[in-house]
């Protein structure tokens, strides 16, 4: 059996579903199984053992789609369910379970607050996609794998790090999933073990601001290292502070204990850290929150009370 999974961005929700591409490829015994995405993703996946090709989605989706049609494909499994997915399965003619994006029920919980989501996160969703093939979830977790050449040796770091450090991903796509830089500066200063802190280029200066507090205790690597070489540094720390962003799902494929930090969004959404332990830090009773199942660049509200409310005491 030829099997096409689809799947376009982000970071955490192509992490999320690795346990249907491990699951398949290990209770459909002989499928070939193929994953598709964007080409600027393509490194969350690269080393994963399960998939046999990959393809990209760049630019032109039409070119995209002849590449697909020549693969003549059993089943496609549509784990992004978007308009571009819905051509592509069009096209393709071919037998196609999708996932259940639960838009109204997320509409309902962000416009007017009526929390109709159901009790179940996102990879159990992702998982019914596969149910009619016998594939069931084998409560293993995620996955995810490293390339030889991502490996990031501890050794590269100082001495107040050997003997054990946490990890703060300080970044996030929206700015409204971020704490603002004071309070960053007040999490740290709890934090009692040496932090290293992980981000793209665009964290850069809010890295050098924390760095620059206690430069023996706070490392910065942020837009010093690719999206593996993060993980990696992730695998080999104690505990991860983190936003709801891709580096929360980087940090539960490797059983961290997660802190994570919601903002706008919340835990309901079904992206809480999965299956490792984890505490969620939120300002629970706003009536303005959620005010988006993604995010702002800055709150609609003007006060971002999800996130100047937070206190830092069970870190």
């Amino acid at each position: 059996m030829k099997i096409l999974i689809l799947r376009f961005s982000s970071i955490g929700d192509i992490v999320l579903t690795t346990p249907v591409i491990r699951c398949l490829k290990l209770q459909l015994h002989g499928c070939k199984l193929h994953y598709c995405t964007k080409e600027s993703y393509k490194s969350i996946l690269e080393a994963n053992p399960y998939i046999d090709k990959f393809h990209f989605l760049k630019e032109d989706v039409n070119e995209l789609t002849e590449e697909l049609k020549s693969e003549k494909f059993d089943l496609i499994i549509d784990l992004h369910n978007n308009l571009r997915t819905y051509r592509i399965k069009s096209a393709l003619k071919t037998t196609s379970k999708s996932y259940n994006k639960l838009n109204i029920e997320k509409w309902l919980l962000v416009n007017l607050k009526i929390d109709r989501m159901p009790a179940m996160h996102i990879v159990d969703r992702y998982m019914a996609t596969v149910e009619h093939l016998a594939v069931n979830y084998d409560g293993i977790g995620l996955d995810y794998f490293i390339p030889s050449k991502d490996n990031y040796s501890i050794s590269n770091l100082s001495a107040t790090f050997q003997s054990g450090f946490v990890v703060f991903a300080i970044g996030g796509q929206h700015e409204t999933k971020k704490l603002p830089i004071a309070k960053m500066i007040e999490l740290v200063s709890k934090i009692r073990k040496p932090i290293v802190l992980v981000g793209g280029k665009e964290d850069i200066e809010n890295g050098n601001i924390l760095a620059n507090i206690d430069s023996n205790k706070i490392l910065t690597l942020c837009g010093k290292l690719n999206l593996n070489q993060s993980a990696s540094v992730i695998q080999q720390s104690d505990k991860v502070y983190t936003h709801d962003t891709g580096m929360m799902h980087v940090a539960a494929a490797f059983r961290k204990e997660v802190i994570c930090i919601w903002g706008n969004t919340v835990p309901e959404f079904g992206m809480y850290p999965f299956q490792t332990k984890h505490t969620n830090l939120e300002i629970q009773g706003l009536s303005c929150r959620p005010c988006s199942k993604i995010g702002f660049d800055k709150c609609p509200k003007g006060h971002f009370n999800c996130m100047n409310l937070q206190e830092f005491t069970t870190i």
